[in-house]
């Protein structure tokens, strides 16, 4: 496996870069769902469309990371599968909808992977769980009302696009995600409890944001490598990533 980038979910993905040596996974670009700059996404355009291009004619299957999160989706009554008709909320999520086509066009096979909100080691400080946990930290927390976020383990992302990858998945979209919408404020509460300690709230009035993803195409396609999402599942993720072994605190 050749893996492109440098960053936090191309980092985890070397544990089985000696497995699937004719794919390619372009593991870099924009990475927060809030961005709206252009430089940016014609930066994340321009290496998708290359590194697609050389592995047409090498004869190599892409991988390419979209999102499963509100900026696609928006806000769902059911679960969203990946054959529903999407209407992007924001810029970003406009951006990986028309770089999933580029893909899909150009690619000799491809695969891609709609994420949902994922958390593991090494995140860069702007996302959600280091951001919440360095706010909880700090003593204020803000939340935004009826906000919800599905979170992921990078762990279980790497066993799943591996269990697909090893399946022969090919020229099809996955959604990779816990299937669940946790509350910002379960969240929250969360990380306070593993910190030991409580921040004061500043409430943000807001549009509901909450994301239901179906996972039943992956649980289909690489039913041993699907997060199992619920209550639990949230807490193990928090006790990996937020607890005395990543922080500090004993």
């Amino acid at each position: 496996m050749e893996v492109i980038g440098r960053g936090f979910l191309a980092g985890n993905f070397h544990r089985i870069s000696g497995r699937h040596p004719d794919v390619t996974v372009i593991a870099a670009g924009v990475s927060a769902t809030g961005v709206d700059d252009p430089a940016e996404f014609a930066r994340e355009s321009e290496l998708v469309r290359s590194v697609t291009d050389g592995c047409r004619r090498r004869g190599r299957t892409v991988v390419f990371f979209s999102t499963a999160s509100h900026a696609m989706y928006g806000t769902t009554r059911v679960p969203a599968a990946e054959a529903d008709p999407v209407t992007p909320a924001n810029p970003y999520g406009r951006h990986k909808a028309a770089l999933e086509g580029e893909v899909a066009a150009r690619a000799h096979h491809w695969l891609t992977l709609r994420l949902s909100h994922v958390v593991g080691p090494h995140q860069r400080p702007h996302q959600l769980i280091p951001a919440l946990t360095a706010q909880v930290r700090a003593g204020a927390v803000r939340l935004y009302e009826g906000a919800h976020r599905d979170l992921v383990d990078v762990v279980d992302v790497v066993d799943a696009v591996d269990a697909l990858l090893g399946a022969g998945v090919r020229d099809q979209v996955v959604n990779i995600a816990a299937g669940t919408p946790y509350p910002i404020g379960d969240i929250v509460r969360g990380i306070e409890t593993r910190l030991g300690r409580t921040a004061a709230r500043e409430h943000v009035p807001a549009a509901p944001q909450r994301t239901e993803v179906s996972v039943e195409r992956l649980r289909a396609l690489a039913p041993d490598a699907c997060p199992r999402g619920g209550t639990a599942y949230l807490s193990a993720l928090l006790d990996r990533h937020v607890g005395p072994a990543d922080c500090g605190v004993s």
